[in-house]
């Protein structure tokens, strides 16, 4: 993925994951939270094409620890001014924000600041670790082409060479969720959970054991050497 690729990305994410907070802040922030995974060891993004055309798009995170710590570090001012921006458009979304989610972001995002640099030298590579796949999607024009089983697999592919032991991901439950896909390709089930919306999502669970072969519809990117 680059960052050519990102208004295709932002439109397709918003498409398939309409109601996720990030979506719902808007265009411009999406915009600037995806491009948080293109250069960094710590993520992945990757587009599939078809005729030389962007169809799907994958992002996840091999080190989730790292990546939290350098987005807080390098993007956490502007990314925090953005949702600023997009909340006080939307009074709804902010007290929705204020009740869910404020307390939890704090807990997690402050620490990070005080980590600064900590991620430069942590090795890309950390055998055991999990990896997270954050978001997938086809386009309607392109399903059945075995494309989103091909950008999970170079995803798992990666993550098994950086050393992580298995690869996690939360899908809705029920019939708005893609558990069964997950479970055909070989996923497990590895338990539920509820938001404080009152929304249920199941959590899938990939052992690695040897990487997988190349998939010649796939380009990527992969962030510089440390």
């Amino acid at each position: 993925m680059a960052h050519e690729d990102l208004p295709f990305v932002v439109d397709e994410h918003r498409a398939h994951f309409p109601d996720g907070f990030f979506a719902r802040l808007g265009p411009r922030f999406l915009t600037a939270y995806t491009a948080t995974y293109l250069g960094t060891p710590h993520a992945r993004g990757y587009i599939a094409e078809v005729g030389g055309l962007p169809a799907g798009f994958l992002v996840g995170v091999i080190d989730p620890a790292a990546h939290r710590g350098q987005l807080v570090r390098k993007h956490g001012t502007r990314l925090a001014l953005r949702a600023c921006a997009a909340l006080s458009l939307r009074p709804l979304l902010t007290l929705h924000f204020i009740r869910t989610r404020l307390s939890r972001y704090c807990r997690k995002l402050l620490p990070a600041r005080y980590t600064r640099g900590q991620e430069e030298l942590r090795p890309v590579r950390r055998d055991g670790a999990t990896a997270v796949l954050s978001h997938v999607a086809v386009n309607g024009s392109a399903r059945s082409l075995g494309l989103g089983s091909a950008l999970i697999e170079r995803f798992t592919q990666d993550a098994a060479a950086a050393g992580c032991a298995r690869v996690n991901l939360v899908t809705a439950a029920g019939p708005d969720g893609a558990g069964r896909y997950y479970e055909r390709l070989g996923w497990r089930f590895a338990g539920s959970t509820r938001t404080p919306e009152g929304r249920s999502f199941l959590t899938y669970e990939y052992p690695l054991y040897t990487p997988f072969p190349d998939d010649p519809r796939l380009r990527y990117f992969q962030g510089p050497a440390q």
